[in-house]
């Protein structure tokens, strides 16, 4: 329990919660939507964990591998970090003659989730808590009238990103991390995928449940020991509060 305040009549206690940490592209900052796959963690984990939102719309490893130590670090409890997971791809993956900004060559991208699963090892972050997610598959002609109502050619393929999925999964292997292949699952025994697409790249509904669902059986385990936040408001003594909200002098 860490002391926060100096008031004469302050309770100075501050309650350090554990908490999960969601790194990656659009695909991630959106995923605090309506029905968005983070928001469905969070939701789960509502008195045990924080769940933080650090997707970055239109990033790439290239940019992400620069900005993680600015959002993970030791200085912010990173041993309080219960897993973090790494999403990227979506645009790694983009064709360099259409979308030179955003493209990363495939083993930059390797090398690249390389590196940011060694920072994390650095800050105490081991590889045990961090899940690799790979790209979803490309829907072509949902993302063209996408690409065409910009004015911009079609700028990924599905084949593609399919070998940045590929790579992601062998990284994982290597690096000993979990790893979700969303870009093999949706697409499993040649089944339609478009359902979990909202525009041929991005996560509908009904691919965000598709994708809380399989992180939650990976969250599960690493989540079922950690205490609920604060006594259940039946179990506070209504005529002694303190008694039941704050800590013993030993703790």
């Amino acid at each position: 329990m860490a002391r926060s305040g100096s008031g004469s009549g302050s309770v100075g206690l501050l309650l350090l919660r554990p908490r999960i940490v969601l790194f990656g592209d659009s695909i991630t900052e959106f995923s605090f939507e309506e029905c968005g796959w983070g928001a469905t963690i969070a939701h789960r984990l509502a008195r045990k964990c924080d769940v933080l939102n650090r997707g970055l719309s239109g990033y790439n490893t290239r940019w992400g591998k620069i900005v993680l130590p600015r959002l993970i670090n030791k200085d912010s409890d990173a041993k309080k970090t219960v897993a973090v997971t790494i999403f990227f791809g979506a645009n790694d993956s983009a064709l360099k003659e259409v979308n030179p900004k955003q493209h990363v060559p495939l083993d930059e991208y390797v090398e690249n989730l390389r590196a940011m699963i060694q920072y994390l090892r650095s800050v105490d972050i081991t590889e045990d808590k961090v899940i690799l997610v790979t790209p979803p598959p490309l829907h072509e002609a949902s993302w063209e009238k996408e690409c065409m109502a910009k004015g911009e050619k079609l700028n990924r393929l599905n084949s593609t990103t399919g070998e940045y999925a590929k790579a992601c999964v062998k990284v994982a292997e290597e690096c000993g991390t979990s790893v979700i292949d969303l870009w093999t699952l949706m697409q499993k025994n040649n089944q339609g995928f478009c359902c979990y697409l909202s525009d041929g790249l991005h996560l509908s509904a009904e691919g965000n449940r598709f994708l809380a669902n399989q992180l939650w059986s990976l969250l599960e385990q690493k989540t079922s020991s950690l205490p609920v936040l604060l006594p259940y408001w039946r179990n506070v003594d209504h005529l002694n509060p303190e008694a039941s909200l704050l800590p013993s002098p030993q703790d």
